[in-house]
C-alpha cells in the first residue's frame, strides 16, 4: 500500500513538471509577448534542451516578422500609391501568419506534441546556436 502511494506521488510530481514545463513552453510562442522570455532563457543558460530549441523558434520568428514588417512598410512609404496598397495589404497577411502560426505552437505546446517549423527551426539553429552554447 505505501508502495503504490509513493508511485502515485512520483507521477503526480512528474506531471506537474510537464505542466508546467509545457506551460513554460507555450509563453515561449506567444506572439511578441514570448519573445522576451525567451530571450531571458538564452541569456540565463540553466534551461532544458526543450526549452532553448522553443526559445530559438520564438526569437527566429519575432526577428522575421519585425523584419518583414519594417522592410514592407518602409517600401509602401516610399513608393506610389497602388504599390504601396498593395505592399501594405501583404504586410497584414505577413502579420497574420506570424500570429496564426504562433497561436498554432501554443496549441501544439499545451497538447505535447512537437513544435518545429522545417525552415524556422534550421534557420534558428543556425542563427543562434553561437549563443548557446
Amino acid at each position: 500500500m505505501k508502495k503504490r502511494k509513493s508511485i502515485e506521488n512520483i507521477s503526480r510530481s512528474a506531471g506537474a513538471k510537464s505542466n508546467s514545463s509545457s506551460l513554460q513552453l507555450a509563453l515561449y510562442m506567444i506572439p511578441v509577448v514570448g519573445f522576451f522570455p525567451s530571450l531571458w532563457t538564452l541569456y540565463s543558460r540553466h534551461s532544458t534542451r526543450e526549452q532553448l530549441t522553443a526559445s530559438k523558434l520564438s526569437i527566429t520568428l519575432m526577428l522575421t516578422w519585425i523584419l518583414g514588417y519594417l522592410l514592407l512598410a518602409t517600401g509602401a512609404e516610399q513608393t506610389s500609391n497602388l504599390l504601396a496598397l498593395r505592399l501594405l495589404i501583404l504586410n497584414t497577411f505577413l502579420t497574420s501568419g506570424y500570429f496564426l502560426v504562433s497561436v498554432w505552437l501554443v496549441l501544439r505546446t499545451i497538447r505535447g506534441t512537437r513544435k518545429r517549423l522545417p525552415g524556422f527551426n534550421k534557420l534558428s539553429e543556425q542563427i543562434l546556436s553561437k549563443y548557446t552554447r
